[in-house]
């Protein structure tokens, strides 16, 4: 029997592993559905080339300093047997926290579409994938540094984010926010008053919907299989991410006027909201987060377009920053059992926690993406962005005419 419950988590999480990453590919079709058509083939690619540099960063570097465990080699530094020797459900806990891992890369692209050379690119993917990302994922999900019982201890609950609203969305979302600071908007975006010059509207909504529809399906092995083995799992969890994707459709689509771009972004933003709370809140306290959440993206996206002069081409500070901000904020306030929640949670536990993430994330994230531009040069030239990164960088189209061949 405890050979079967084994065998049957590792299965368990391996699903989950394959719906998170199927949902890199929700990644690369909402981004090519937003861009330019002229960008399609860069949002592809950027996608699946963030995917494999991001595996081999969490793989060697990351994963050890999230949890201690260097995959790969033995205690004594070699290389012998040390991955035969890992137990399958180590190894699948690995592929399966890998793919929330690549998610930071594939928010950031999100972020800085448009106007960014590919291999510049990649190295800082790299970098934030082995060491800023991992930095909070160890202190969040692993106890470093010991914040996870000094919160415990003075506020009576350690700060709670069951499947990253803070650890995954808000740290990709503010390291996307300091990455559009260093490289700056894109050219012709913004006129010398500061107005919007170019809207730039969605090439393909079809695509932007695809997309969308990807995460939303992939984002319930996301959330519930987060529990991390068949014994853990609840209902709940699937409930409150359902109850929160609803509250984000309905009030993207009321906010924005029937905005299609919004409107397939609003189950999103209720999903990132959710992430932290999912197994606390109610499912009444879930539809309240997740029409919030898709006031706070509508709502901030064009503020921060218009006022902030935040080129956020998919608007992933908005979706992923600030909706998973708030969604650990509200892990506290619905999670108490006061408000039909579970219990055990501390709002100035999820305060201090979604303060500490997002610090580690915007200050990191200006560093590394600081550090890339002066070792190489990320930003395309003006000529290269009018011409599109498709022919400028990879020399194709997304649709070449038939007769090129």
């Amino acid at each position: 029997m405890e050979q079967l419950t084994t065998s049957v988590d590792v299965l368990f999480i391996l699903l989950g592993a394959i719906l998170v990453l199927f949902m890199h590919a929700g990644f690369a079709f909402l981004e090519v559905g937003t861009v330019q058509h002229k960008n399609q083939v860069n949002a592809l690619v950027k996608i699946m080339t963030d995917l494999g540099v991001s595996t081999v960063a969490y793989f060697f570097i990351g994963y050890g300093v999230a949890y201690g465990v260097f995959l790969g080699f033995n205690a004594d530094g070699s290389l012998t047997q040390a991955m035969t020797e890992k137990s399958g459900y180590e190894l699948v806990k690995f592929f399966f926290l890998m793919t929330f891992a690549a998610a930071i890369p594939a928010i950031v692209s999100g972020g800085i579409a448009e106007r960014a050379r590919l291999y510049p690119l990649l190295l800082a993917t790299f970098l934030t994938v082995a060491f800023i990302y991992p930095f909070f994922e160890g202190i969040a999900w692993n106890g470093n540094f010991g914040l996870q019982g000094w919160l415990e201890s003075n506020f009576g609950a350690g700060f709670h984010d069951f499947a990253g609203s803070v650890v995954v969305h808000a740290v990709g979302g503010w390291i996307a926010l300091a990455a559009i600071i260093v490289i700056g908007a894109r050219h012709g975006r913004y006129a010398k008053d500061g107005s919007i010059k170019q809207t730039n509207p969605p090439s393909s909504i079809p695509f932007l919907a695809l997309g969308a529809w990807i995460l939303t399906v992939g984002w319930f092995g996301f959330n519930v299989m987060s529990a991390q083995a068949i014994e853990g799992i609840q209902g709940l969890v699937a409930m409150n991410s359902l109850m929160a994707m609803v509250g984000g459709i309905l009030s993207a689509t009321f906010i924005s006027n029937k905005d299609p771009g919004f409107i397939h972004n609003g189950p999103l933003a209720g999903l990132v909201a959710i992430c932290a709370g999912s197994d606390v809140v109610s499912p009444l306290g879930a539809l309240v987060i997740g029409l919030v959440a898709g006031f706070i993206f509508v709502k901030t996206f064009v503020w921060t377009q218009k006022n902030l002069k935040i080129d956020d081409v998919l608007g992933v500070w908005s979706l992923h920053g600030l909706c998973g901000v708030w969604g650990a904020i509200a892990a506290g306030i619905f999670g108490m059992s006061a408000l039909g929640g579970l219990g055990g949670v501390s709002i100035i536990s999820q305060i201090i926690g979604t303060l500490i993430g997002v610090s580690i994330a915007f200050v990191g994230g200006y560093i590394v993406y600081r550090i890339v531009t002066k070792i190489a040069q990320i930003r395309m030239s003006d000529e290269e962005q009018y011409m599109g990164a498709d022919l400028a960088i990879h020399k194709i189209k997304a649709n070449p005419p038939t007769e090129d061949y």
